[in-house]
């Protein structure tokens, strides 16, 4: 169960904040990654003012665990993706290439860091935007790395990078 958490966490380093993640064996990388797999979702109009359709037209995605003698976790995660924002009221649509890479790394206590690198797809909760000076919805380069407490609170986050788009401004 605690694996499945950090799988949760990948997924809203991701961009798949609200999505479903899966893994499933992928030999043909090796036999320690794993495909990951993800489901259309929609963003809550809380996000962007209005609903947004989040879909995958390219998902090729690997997830690697390494375990450390400290009893961290470490989630590898590299591969192409494409994204599709949808405004499901006007219709407007954009696809952002968010392939990463990144990693998670998860601690004894149940924090969690997050390092993505390339461009990367984040979500984060209006509060959190205003706070950290970023976008609700936003495709991002650079490098970012977030923190997150047990309770799933984030804690820091910083971009050595710029916001390449602006997802809901895009979508207006």
């Amino acid at each position: 169960m605690k694996r499945l958490g950090v799988i949760v966490a990948l997924g809203a380093m991701l961009g798949l904040s609200g999505g479903v993640m899966t893994a499933s064996p992928a030999l043909a990388r090796g036999p320690q990654w794993q495909l990951l797999q993800a489901e259309p979702f929609t963003l809550p109009a809380s996000s962007c003012g209005f609903e947004v359709g989040v879909t995958f037209p390219t998902f090729n995605e690997f997830i690697k665990v390494l375990k450390t003698s400290d009893g961290s976790m470490t989630f590898l995660v590299t591969g192409p993706e494409l994204v599709t924002y949808t405004n499901l009221e006007m219709g407007k649509t954009i696809t952002e290439n968010e392939s990463g890479p990144g990693t998670v790394t998860e601690f004894p206590d149940g924090s969690v860091t997050l390092v993505a690198k390339g461009p990367d797809g984040t979500f984060l909760a209006p509060a959190d935007a205003q706070r950290f000076g970023l976008p609700a919805v936003s495709v991002l380069a650079g490098v970012k790395t977030e923190s997150v407490a047990p309770d799933g609170t984030i804690t820091s986050l910083s971009l050595d990078g710029t916001v390449l788009v602006d997802v809901c401004a895009a979508l207006r």
